[in-house]
């Protein structure tokens, strides 16, 4: 990512329904982990509630972070703020900020207590781009969402100050944005991150048969638009149908293993020799359950200062 990607955060949504949220991960060795910033949350029942009659993006914020070890959860975060600060290189939601230096370097910092009602954790991530990014991506014509690979591969330091732990890895972080609110018009996509020794691959599997994949080397990234089959799938015991092997461009990893499952959006991860693959499923029309939007509550925390 170059010093003049950064002020995308300038662009904050503002109509009702409408969302932006900037994520990433990291792999080193058995741990990873997801830093999520949202700017109008995508999990937030509230906002999904409150959005028909008015309600602004801003204040419905959160800030979610997840850390993994072997494959099982061991930190979750999901807390829901009514404000944020954003200027042309920082954002700022509760305790949590992301930041983004002149030299491309890119850093998130959590602090938060664990969802719902769990101890205080801090978490913090730095991003050092291999591969410059892209330019935003509309995922399928006509439709409002837009994806923006920021930074498709990197060098990353991840810190969990409370455990003394410094960890080495690889790094991938995105950014993606829409004016009306997910499963109104995009049902949702499969989606998968797969890191190679020399190369990572990013692909979206989308509805009718669409698909799209970066592929980001030294040589740069570049993106491939197909029609493409959906791969096999197994279900959750939730019903949602899930790949059976996370694949993108030309690695496939089988067996991937739930790390979070839910009525409306699974997690996955699958590993295999050099290469590690993290996805997601997400059908939003799901989400747009009463009864869906009700138990979200129990995984988020509400927090009263910005």
């Amino acid at each position: 990512m170059t010093a003049d990607a950064a002020p995308a955060l300038l662009s904050v949504p503002e109509a009702p329904g409408a969302y932006r949220w900037y994520y990433a991960d990291v792999v080193a060795g058995d741990t990873t982990a997801v830093f999520i910033l949202m700017l109008g949350s995508l999990f937030s029942a509230r906002y999904a509630a409150r959005a028909a009659h008015g309600a602004a993006p801003l204040q419905h914020c959160a800030v979610n972070f997840a850390l993994y070890r072997r494959g099982v959860r061991q930190q979750w975060v999901l807390s829901e703020y009514a404000g944020a600060q954003a200027d042309g290189r920082s954002l700022r939601i509760g305790n949590s900020r992301l930041h983004y230096h002149p030299d491309g370097t890119v850093d998130f910092f959590v602090r938060e207590r664990c969802a719902p009602f769990g101890p205080l954790t801090k978490a913090a991530l730095t991003l050092r781009p291999e591969v410059p990014g892209l330019p935003p991506q509309t995922l399928v014509e006509g439709l409002s969402h837009r994806w923006t690979p920021l930074v498709p591969r990197a060098r990353a330091t991840f810190r969990l100050p409370l455990l003394g732990e410094v960890l080495e890895g690889v790094g991938y972080h995105d950014s993606n944005a829409g004016e009306v609110p997910l499963g109104t018009d995009l049902p949702g996509w499969t989606w998968a991150r797969v890191h190679a020794p020399d190369a990572t691959h990013v692909h979206y599997q989308l509805p009718a048969g669409q698909a799209l994949w970066v592929s980001a080397t030294s040589a740069g990234a570049t993106l491939i638009r197909r029609q493409q089959p959906p791969s096999p799938f197994v279900r959750t015991g939730w019903g949602l149908a899930v790949p059976s092997a996370l694949q993108a461009g030309p690695l496939r990893l089988a067996a991937p293993r739930l790390l979070e499952s839910s009525p409306f959006y699974a997690r996955l991860e699958a590993s295999s020799g050099t290469a590690q693959a993290l996805g997601e499923v997400a059908d939003f029309r799901r989400f747009r359950s009463p009864l869906v939007r009700w138990m979200a509550h129990f995984r988020t925390r509400v927090e009263r200062a910005a």
